[in-house]
């Protein structure tokens, strides 16, 4: 049973946040609408509310055209029409106009590019772009001639591939197809509170890290992940942003700002950035980082995303979790994730106190 004076609060105070808790209906209109819509507030005496879409037709009223609520929430929409226009880029050889895409999304020029940008992170030429070079990798990962594959990515020219190449495949694409050939990685072991930590880059930046209880087999792992490079031991920088990424699990604070050379699909790095916008000490669902990356169906896609993320830590991957609250898996042990989220959590309440007592 809804409560007709909380629900008339809401209403007065055009509670966008209420909506999908109630529809309301005008008795001289004939009309139900959402209660953020933006039209005349009624008479009290003339409104009626509902809980279902079902009982407020029953009632012989019909949606009101201006909040639309028979077509999904406003979010909703728009996640709907950021994933059509995501397809079309995905599916595209060339880079679509601003015009083709908003009309695939179904709103105004004047309004997409705002919305994709907030809902994937990304402007549509960046988005296009990284899913092109994802592509790519994977087209190389598979073994495929790289001439075959710039073209079959998208690319225009062999320039423009080999231009775009080296920032985000970490290395250059003949390279990349040679599992790492002619690519030199350095590494460092430390101690942590939740074991050993392996930290590797290349020249451009941090391109693996892990946590395990046995030092070899961190570095076992690193050759597998780049078999036909040359793995050395590191010092210098490198030591000092593995005793900042020690220093980050004993008393977690910010997130570590460190240079990564992460190599991924498209999607991959979608989430992956998602991910990058938790703050320590709190938690998303794989279904709201689903949702954050404009593809709230593809849930278990973001679960494996996590699972692949190859960076621990640097890409927090550890605070998503379950829908239910459970913690779900983590590449690196269940305990680790646990233990994780328990120290950032610790750390982040005198924070939230003092945020509250202001």
């Amino acid at each position: 049973m809804l409560d007709f004076d909380q629900c008339w609060a809401a209403l007065e105070r055009r509670d966008a946040s209420a909506d999908g808790k109630f529809l309301y209906g005008v008795r001289t209109t004939g009309v139900y609408c959402r209660p953020g819509c933006t039209s005349r507030l009624p008479l009290r005496k003339n409104t009626m509310f509902f809980g279902t879409l079902a009982e407020a037709e029953a009632a012989g009223l019909r949606a009101c055209k201006r909040c639309r609520p028979a077509d999904g929430s406003p979010a909703q929409r728009h996640l709907a029409a950021v994933e059509r226009a995501c397809a079309l880029l995905e599916k595209s050889d060339t880079m679509p106009s601003l015009g083709e895409l908003a009309d695939a999304a179904g709103i105004s020029r004047f309004h997409f590019h705002r919305v994709f940008k907030q809902i994937t992170g990304a402007t549509p030429r960046d988005y296009a772009r990284t899913h092109r070079l994802g592509r790519f990798a994977e087209k190389l990962d598979a073994g495929e001639p790289v001439t075959e594959a710039i073209y079959a990515s998208g690319f225009g020219s062999s320039s423009r591939a080999y231009e775009a190449a080296p920032a985000a495949l970490g290395m250059t694409p003949g390279a990349r197809r040679r599992g790492g050939s002619g690519q030199t990685i350095r590494f460092v072991t430390v101690g942590t509170p939740l074991g050993w930590a392996l930290v590797a880059a290349t020249g451009r930046g941090i391109c693996m890290t892990a946590l395990a209880d046995d030092r070899d087999g961190l570095v076992d792992a690193l050759k597998q992940r780049f078999p036909a490079a040359v793995v050395i031991a590191g010092d210098g920088e490198l030591k000092d942003w593995a005793d900042r990424i020690v220093g980050f699990i004993t008393a977690p604070g910010q997130n570590l700002d460190l240079p990564l050379d992460i190599q991924g699909t498209a999607f991959q790095a979608r989430v992956w950035r998602a991910l990058q916008k938790i703050p320590p000490g709190r938690t998303a669902t794989y279904t709201e980082i689903a949702a954050a990356i404009g593809q709230p169906k593809a849930v278990r896609a973001v679960a494996q995303a996590c699972a692949t993320n190859k960076v621990a830590l640097l890409v927090p991957c550890h605070r998503v979790i379950r829908s239910d609250g459970e913690l779900g898996g983590y590449r690196w042990g269940v305990e680790r994730k646990r233990a994780l989220l328990s120290r950032e959590r610790a750390a982040a309440a005198p924070e939230r106190a003092h945020e509250a007592a202001d």
